[in-house]
């Protein structure tokens, strides 16, 4: 591993921009490629503008996680815990990719309870290996193991899937979700150790993506990267020991996604056909429909990104 090498050569903000860097300069390398293997995106009928992705490559996550993992485990510090998260981001990444790969899309109660297992195991390691003290604001206690391993659960389950439900529209999933794991990087840097460098990894191939991404784009990470995003971040939150905070640094996420999934359970299973019959979900659909503000693609980003940077901001002036 060269990392023992680099740190004894370089500072700490140094190797910060050089895996960051790093894994940029590779991911870029290997989307640029548009590999054939690659399954093409058949448009989405009920979403606006959903046609617009027909054609496009679909699943690039499937590139994206695995040199994300590889740069940190070359060039990061690492442990016993931190290659069982590469390996489960991986699982994550693998069950959207074979989502976006499958001609049939998956039932949402299979990739719930793909999801669900990983939580599990995810919660299991990590009670094992940290404690339950957490801060919220200037408060520090304890969560009770069992209370804090279901609340856990729940986190992870829930940052993948709004995740996931909030890549729509070019650009969009990655732009937030930069803001959201810049933001953890920035606000909890000394709790994060070395998860800051993946932190610094991850950022890097984000932006990569988006040079491929922004409109008009030729390739979508699909399910194999929005919900191997939503996975960083629910464990970036946790391992910052500001688990709470999740709600405010990835509001804008839960909210465009998130609503969406409360719209559908809220149908499915309490048979409420009526509930925000007139609201389209994800929100960023709402606001591009004739219906809502009729925003366009461009402006949703820029102003959903926007506003996230402003929230975290605030967010970290109060925690200072």
């Amino acid at each position: 591993m060269l990392y023992q090498y680099l740190e004894n050569s370089i500072s700490s903000p140094q190797l910060f921009c050089l895996v960051a860097v790093l894994g940029f300069v590779v991911a870029y390398l290997l989307l640029a490629r548009r590999f054939n293997f690659l399954p093409r995106d058949h448009g989405r009928d009920f979403a606006v503008n959903g046609a617009q992705s027909r054609g496009k490559i679909r699943g690039v996550g499937v590139i994206m996680i695995p040199v994300f993992s590889v740069v940190v485990l070359v060039f990061c510090p690492i442990s016993i815990e931190s290659i069982i998260y590469i390996v489960l981001i991986n699982c994550v990444m693998l069950s959207g990719y074979l989502d976006d790969a499958s001609d049939i899309p998956w039932q949402d109660y299979k990739k719930g309870a793909i999801d669900l297992v990983i939580a599990i195991i995810t919660m299991i390691i990590f009670l094992r290996e940290n404690g339950t003290q957490v801060y919220f604001f200037g408060l520090s206690f304890n969560i009770p193991v069992v209370l804090y391993f279901i609340l856990g659960i729940i986190l992870i389950w829930t940052a993948i899937n709004v995740t996931n439900c909030s890549d729509g529209i070019d650009g969009l999933c990655a732009s937030v979700s930069f803001v959201t794991i810049a933001s953890f990087a920035i606000l909890f840097k000394g709790n994060l150790g070395e998860y800051a460098d993946y932190t610094c990894v991850l950022l890097g191939v984000i932006a990569a993506y988006l040079c491929f991404n922004t409109k008009p784009s030729s390739m979508l990470m699909g399910d194999a990267g929005s919900r191997a995003l939503g996975y960083a971040i629910a464990l970036l939150a946790m391992k910052s020991q500001h688990p709470f905070s999740y709600i405010i640094l990835s509001l804008v996420l839960i909210i465009d996604g998130g609503l969406g999934l409360i719209k559908v359970s809220v149908i499915r299973f309490l048979h409420r056909k009526s509930f925000m019959k007139n609201i389209r979900t994800p929100i960023h659909d709402q606001l591009r429909s004739e219906e809502g503000r009729s925003w366009s693609d461009t402006q949703v980003v820029v102003r959903f990104a926007l506003i996230q940077a402003l929230i975290s901001t605030v967010l970290g002036i109060f925690l200072v």
